[in-house]
């Protein structure tokens, strides 16, 4: 029987139809990330993925999962969509690279107040990129509309990633040893963390909005703050074949101080020389108008490096040259020490 009258679920703010339109509109953008070994495409209640069993010999997955945080505040404010997504991405897939693995496929959770359909597809279109430029297979997502949970066209993302990793190729930093230098890759920017921080001193200390053009930044405050993170998949994947990394960090909330320690051997410190790189004026900006000091700066901010390897000191000149080579900024920003027995510093920042 035909309705003649909007359904009941519909006047509580929930549109099956448009959830479903929403789904036919996107199936063109999720299929142009398919990389071999995607077996079908959206709309089923699972996705399936081939392993191909002659590259892997002792395949090992490697999971992960991550939002883009407050940031989505600046994306509404800038009523620009677009770009999200490849954070979203980003913030999945630089976690699993450190370990070695290439991403396979990826889902998305979008959760929203009322389904906006050309919003969320602008959403949907920055996930296909970053799935693209990690080349990664974008298979499935769930679209959650909830009114009440979530007011109007507020928004939630998360991310989730499955990668592969042969069982020896795993790098989890028990290779990294004294006298290692450390190669730091630049940023973006921001990123995807800090924004809290952000928001307080840009917004409610400063007081500028995000169409105002900020001289120190040359752009608006709203370009600067929505540059998407960094995606450094492909050009690590390049490098591992031709050098060996003993341990990588993606520089990502809780910044130096936190993420370093995470892969490092009992009985080694990490030196990081932080006059070694140029700084994005993103930062000197934040510190001064905030009043920041430059420790809690190096704690809360990737301050321009996104991602750091640790490699042979007798390689680390030719790693950063191949890292050159296939489009990242490499710069080698301090190395790996024998740590004090009786110290409680893992990482010393030095001038």
């Amino acid at each position: 029987m035909t309705e003649t009258h909007p359904s009941r679920y519909s006047e509580a703010g929930v549109d099956i139809d448009k959830g479903n339109t929403f789904v036919k509109g996107i199936k063109e953008i999720v299929a142009s990330t398919h990389q071999t070994g995607v077996l079908n495409d959206i709309g089923g209640f699972s996705a399936h993925y081939a392993i191909d069993l002659n590259k892997y010999r002792q395949p090992v997955l490697v999971t992960s999962t991550d939002g883009v945080g407050t940031k989505l505040v600046i994306a509404h404010l800038c009523n620009k969509h677009d770009t999200i997504g490849i954070d979203l991405v980003a913030m999945c897939v630089n976690d699993i690279i450190v370990g070695g693995a290439t991403p396979l496929c990826f889902l998305d959770y979008f959760a929203v107040g009322r389904l906006d359909v050309a919003m969320a597809t602008e959403i949907v279109k920055g996930i296909a990129e970053g799935c693209r430029q990690a080349k990664c297979s974008l298979v499935g997502g769930e679209t959650a509309e909830m009114p009440g949970l979530y007011r109007g066209n507020d928004y939630d993302l998360a991310g989730f990633v499955t990668g592969i990793v042969n069982r020896d190729a795993i790098i989890d930093g028990s290779d990294i040893r004294v006298g290692n230098a450390i190669i730091g890759l630049a940023s973006s920017g921001l990123h995807s963390n800090g924004y809290s921080l952000v928001r307080k001193i840009c917004f409610d200390e400063v007081g500028l909005t995000v169409d105002q053009y900020v001289e120190e930044l040359g752009c608006t405050l709203g370009e600067e703050l929505l540059k998407p993170t960094r995606i450094y998949v492909q050009s690590v994947l390049k490098v591992l074949r031709n050098y060996k990394i003993n341990g990588m960090v993606h520089n990502t909330g809780g910044g130096f101080i936190d993420n370093i320690p995470r892969i490092l051997p009992q009985g080694c410190k990490a030196v990081i020389h932080t006059t070694r790189w140029p700084q994005p004026p993103i930062f000197t900006f934040l510190a001064e108008k905030g009043q920041v000091p430059a420790a809690e700066m190096y704690r809360t901010f990737n301050m321009g490096i996104g991602l750091m390897a640790v490699v042979d000191e007798n390689q680390a000149t030719d790693i950063c040259h191949h890292f050159n080579a296939v489009g990242e900024q490499a710069f080698i920003i301090g190395e790996i020490v024998q740590k004090d027995p009786n110290g409680t510093v893992d990482v010393d920042l030095v001038d």
